[in-house]
């Protein structure tokens, strides 16, 4: 037997808990339902929302001090202050003598984040004096910013040495010939996992 029951609201009759069902029960939503949550959702999953910027041009750079990797950004805004935001970013960096790169919150480093003086802070990068060269770096960092605000996440990177070059989703030499015509994209994302 179908029945079916039409309402607008539907509010526990006392107290302020509602139950749906009982253990074991399944609930469908058709195709085309739209379920809207404008509170606090819990029990569903830990992984909030996704965000994804992926970055197909290319980006060169001799300077020693970190500089942002234009186009590899993404921002995001965490629901609730106690939730994480887990980050993933792999860049295909070339360089002519070896570079670091770090990832920075609002423009704030938060990993590696090394704090020995006399030290940079970064992941090298990079093959010596091979200007063919172009690899992945791969970093997963699980960020806790403690905010609801818009956050933006980004990568940095810096040269070794002023007469040295580190680009991003090129070699340096960035021949175009059979053997050294290599290219690359690179990716970051943000994931807001419940806390």
């Amino acid at each position: 037997m179908t029945s079916e029951i039409k309402a607008n609201k539907i509010s526990p009759a006392t107290g302020t808990a509602f139950t749906l069902g009982d253990s074991g029960d399944t609930f469908t939503l058709p195709s085309g339902v739209t379920l809207t949550n404008n509170g606090t959702a819990s029990g569903f999953g830990k992984v909030l929302q996704v965000v994804q910027a992926t970055k197909s041009d290319t980006f060169s750079t001799n300077v020693t001090s970190f500089i942002e990797v234009t186009g590899l950004s993404v921002s995001i805004t965490p629901s609730n202050a106690s939730n994480n935001v887990l980050i993933i970013y792999s860049a295909a960096f070339g360089t002519s003598n070896l570079g670091n790169h770090q990832l920075r919150r609002d423009g704030v480093e938060i990993a590696p984040l090394n704090t020995d003086s006399g030290y940079y802070s970064g992941w090298s990068c990079g093959e010596v004096n091979d200007t063919n060269w172009m690899g992945m770096a791969n970093v997963a960092y699980l960020d806790s910013p403690s905010s609801t605000s818009s956050l933006t996440y980004s990568v940095y990177c810096r040269s070794r040495q002023s007469s040295h070059t580190i680009s991003v989703n090129r070699t340096t030499a960035d021949t175009s010939s059979v053997d050294y015509s290599i290219r690359g994209a690179s990716y970051i994302i943000a994931m807001e996992i419940a806390g």
